[in-house]
């Protein structure tokens, strides 16, 4: 028995779909079976709550009087990109203020705008007959401005490695905190919530899923940067690496700091917290299949971080069970091991959302275009002066 998302909206419609969350579905379908758990749900709600560098804003501030060609933008004194036309700008969630440098940058920017303060803009340009003005300094606010939306290249990793430290120095990452001589490990997935590992092959979620993005609605764009298809899995779909990725885009200006958290990462930068999450429909018993993974089913490589070359040493497979149980192996040794993932707010999230359905606020949608799985979309690199 298969069903239509088509299908799955009437019921939602009618107040009679059946919506779990990712968890609810792993003993769900333990109780009742792979058939009933198809027959009987009908959406499945993911989610996940993790720094990701990898987006941004873009911005319509509107034409002042006498108008401008902005040819560089500060906002709080952190620097926008401009080469888009007169007024529009994109700012990157981990650029940096110009006064502050690591203590704020553009993910702050973006919580500002969303929380509603004022943010400073001054713009210069060398002037022009049709934009005659050569400079700008006033404040603006979400509700001044034209248009305000995120869209983030890369969002929401399939999988990503465990980080830890081989070397006798502490070191700053990306991962946190790294401290010496395999001191601890960190990593940064939803594991079981996690929107990608509950549908490994990209089955329902495609370009023109509609999504949660930060308490908005939102859509997945595009495959995201670094999407890696072609990597190692495991029988049940879900892949040792990184793996896919997405590219989102939501409406700014509906969205809620609630679900979107700027954040410093000491040694590294600033980052930016993003909450999303991803309803998966109940197709066919093949999804359940997919749905009812486990924590203990879904593994994931130990990657020494300490090691400054594209491919790091791995120091072995382990699993999300073991990763939330606070303490893994690494070369005999037990390793402190912690999240710099929130598993609490992906499941907040995931719950949000299956309410947003269940009473009608939330419909789903067929995907317009697949999301790759194709090896050619593998992550090449950069080629070396030698290699090229």
């Amino acid at each position: 028995m298969s069903k239509t998302i088509e299908e799955i909206n009437e019921k939602i419609k009618k107040g009679k779909a059946v919506v779990l969350n990712a968890e609810e579905i792993i003993d769900y379908v333990a109780e009742k079976g792979v058939k009933s758990a198809a027959r009987e749900v009908d959406v499945v709600t993911t989610a996940t709550f993790s720094p990701m560098c990898s987006s941004g804003a873009f911005l319509n501030f509107g034409h002042a009087d006498p108008p401008i060609r902005m040819t560089k933008v500060w906002l709080n004194d952190v620097p926008a990109y401009t080469g888009l036309a007169a007024v529009d700008a994109f700012i990157g969630a981990s650029e940096l203020s110009e006064s502050e440098g690591m203590k704020y940058g553009g993910a702050h920017v973006i919580e500002d705008l969303i929380s509603g303060k004022p943010v400073k803009l001054r713009a210069i340009s060398y002037g022009t007959d049709c934009y005659p003005r050569k400079e700008i300094e006033t404040y603006i606010t979400k509700n001044t401005i034209n248009q305000a939306y995120l869209f983030n290249p890369r969002n929401a990793y399939q999988n990503y490695s465990v980080a830890t430290n081989s070397s006798s120095k502490t070191i700053y990452t990306y991962m946190g905190k790294l401290l010496p001589n395999f001191g601890n490990a960190t990593f940064s997935t939803a594991g079981q919530l996690s929107p990608l590992l509950n549908d490994p092959y990209y089955r329902t979620i495609g370009i023109g899923t509609r999504i949660f993005l930060a308490g908005a609605r939102g859509y997945v764009a595009w495959y995201g940067t670094q999407h890696n298809p072609g990597v190692e899995r495991l029988a049940n779909g879900t892949p040792y690496e990184s793996a896919g990725t997405l590219a989102v885009i939501g409406n700014l200006k509906e969205m809620s700091t609630e679900y979107l958290r700027a954040c410093v990462l000491r040694g590294y930068g600033v980052s930016i917290f993003m909450g999303i999450g991803i309803p998966i429909p109940v197709i066919d018993e093949e999804m359940v299949e997919f749905l009812k993974i486990k924590n203990e089913d879904i593994y994931t490589e130990i990657i020494d971080y300490s090691i400054q070359r594209r491919n790091k040493p791995s120091y072995g497979k382990v699993n999300y069970n073991q990763l939330r149980s606070g303490k893994i192996k690494i070369n005999g040794k037990l390793v402190p091991a912690a999240p710099i993932s929130s598993y609490f707010k992906a499941l907040q999230i995931s719950n949000v959302l299956k309410n947003e359905i269940k009473t009608g606020k939330f419909y789903l949608t067929n995907f317009v275009a697949p999301i790759p799985l194709d090896e050619k979309y593998r992550d090449l690199g950069i080629l070396s002066k030698e290699e090229l």
